[in-house]
């Protein structure tokens, strides 16, 4: 029971440094394509649209790290 317990929150370490790593290369793409006139602003747009999804995500791991203290 507790080695699942270990492997699930190493697990969901592993997955929050990659969406980290993620979010950080969608922050630094989308500031160079702002720059750039001729960028395609649809693409530009989803761009944005996948960095607050991920953000989204980073933000639900670290709370359901947070022991619940009702528990």
């Amino acid at each position: 029971m507790t080695d699942n317990i270990e492997i699930e929150a190493l697990s969901s370490v592993e997955r929050l440094k990659e969406l980290r790593i993620e979010h950080q290369d969608l922050d630094q793409v989308i500031s160079r394509l702002v720059i750039d006139p001729h960028v395609d602003q649809i693409m530009l747009r989803r761009l944005k649209k996948r960095k607050l999804m991920i953000k989204d995500m980073i933000s639900q791991l670290e709370s359901d790290r947070i022991p619940d203290l009702n528990a």
